[in-house]
């Protein structure tokens, strides 16, 4: 029997964002507006199992927290003194004396959401935080997991990622970052710093850099969630879309990326009547929007078309490596890395033969950037073998393992070595 607590449960983890986002906008500090939130969840807690849950319970749980904050910012201003002005801006953005704070409280508790979750995106990815701040910010405040479940989910201690939050949240305040969505050349000043961290926490799901699990799916469900929220407020920005493709196409794969002993399964491999094609047809329709905007394609969309290249091959052997090889080519140029010199090395090697994969890639053994990178042996293993060169595959499978931080993905190269040449 489903209980109010777990409908609120079930609730929270949808609408907590956009109640954070709805309170930030009103006080300007998300620290506060968080805390406000939680207050509301609370109350819901009290109330709701025996006032029953309301018919618009989000509205509920937004409309309790705003009264929370207008409580505080009341008791501020009292405790103030008499003729100083209340520092809250609303809509207008303009400070409000206390004379005019009933008309304000009316005011903020019939707003709507309008682009608050926006604003709280690019807040929570502010470039002034470290990459790891801003993507445990985001899972956090924007993404509604607990601190439990961010720790689980990159393994870290809990004091840790708390730590890190509580930081990332007092520099947002001492910088006196301000809760709006950037315009203009400022929002795509931005953008990129939003998306790093929707794909950083996206990858991370899809597959975990370290522990004993493969796959990290929950991670990935938020990434995508966010990235459908930017797209839905951003229409007209061609990688916001790119992106959304790139992780709905690589999602879709996720169910078949293990067997049924959770054994990791590669793409080659994998049985693609369990890829899901709604989740397809979701990324082929956001990459077709994408380049369909005006402009030179970006890195998230060609990323995304030569995820496009896989999904269309309905076995295997039907990949496009020619057009993978060619994207990469142009990848290679928009976004130069030593990880794309790399990937590229491997769609030449499948598209013109492993010879000519492996001459790209012992030109990058050598990289500083790759010493420690475990797929580097990995590619280079596997094109060895497909050379019948067995010995120095075998050595090169054995050394990617040492290097391997998953402990699952460490068993499959342990496992590659041992087969090759059998």
């Amino acid at each position: 029997m489903t209980t109010a607590a777990d409908t609120l449960a079930a609730i929270w983890h949808i609408e907590s964002a956009k109640v954070v986002a709805a309170v930030a906008r009103l006080t300007r500090d998300l620290g506060l507006a968080e805390e406000c939130a939680q207050d509301a969840l609370v109350a819901a807690l009290e109330h709701w199992p025996t006032e029953g849950v309301p018919d618009n319970p989000a509205a509920w749980l937004t409309t309790a927290a705003k009264r929370r904050a207008l409580d505080i910012l009341r008791h501020r201003t009292q405790a103030a003194p008499k003729h100083v002005e209340l520092a809250v801006e609303l809509d207008t953005q303009h400070a409000i004396r206390e004379a005019d704070f009933a008309e304000a409280v009316d005011a903020a508790l019939d707003d709507d959401i309008g682009d608050d979750l926006l604003a709280l995106v690019f807040t929570a990815c502010h470039p002034l935080l470290s990459p790891e701040a801003r993507a445990a910010l985001t899972l956090k405040v924007v993404g509604g997991l607990s601190v439990e479940e961010i720790a689980r989910a990159y393994l870290k201690p809990t004091a840790t990622i708390a730590q890190r939050i509580v930081r990332a949240k007092r520099s947002l305040a001492e910088a006196r970052v301000p809760f709006e969505t950037p315009r203009g050349a400022e929002l795509h000043a931005r953008l990129p710093s939003v998306l790093e961290v929707l794909y950083l926490i996206f990858n991370e799901g899809y597959a975990a850099t370290a522990g004993d699990d493969w796959m990290r799916p929950a991670l990935c469900e938020e990434a995508q969630r966010l990235g459908r929220v930017l797209a839905s407020r951003l229409p007209d920005v061609a990688e916001v879309h790119g992106l959304l493709a790139l992780m709905e196409i690589q999602a879709s794969r996720l169910a078949a990326r293990v067997d049924a002993l959770g054994q990791p399964v590669l793409l080659m491999d994998q049985d693609r009547t369990r890829w899901d094609r709604l989740l397809i047809r979701r990324g082929l329709a956001a990459l077709a929007h994408a380049e369909s905007l005006p402009g030179p394609f970006g890195p998230y969309t060609l990323q995304a078309a030569i995820a496009a290249c896989h999904a269309r091959a309905a076995v295997a052997a039907d990949t496009d490596w020619s057009r993978i090889a060619a994207l990469y080519d142009a990848l290679a140029q928009v976004a130069p890395s030593p990880v794309v010199a790399l990937n590229r090395a491997v769609a030449v090697g499948m598209a013109h033969g492993p010879a000519a994969g492996l001459e790209l890639v012992e030109a990058l053994v050598t990289e500083p950037a790759l010493k420690t990178y475990h797929l580097l042996p990995a590619v280079r293993g596997d094109l060895l073998a497909k050379l019948d060169r067995i010995e120095e595959a075998r050595a090169e499978f054995a050394r990617a393992a040492q290097l391997a931080q998953n402990a699952r993905e460490r068993a499959l190269l342990l496992a590659r070595a041992a087969k090759t040449g059998k």
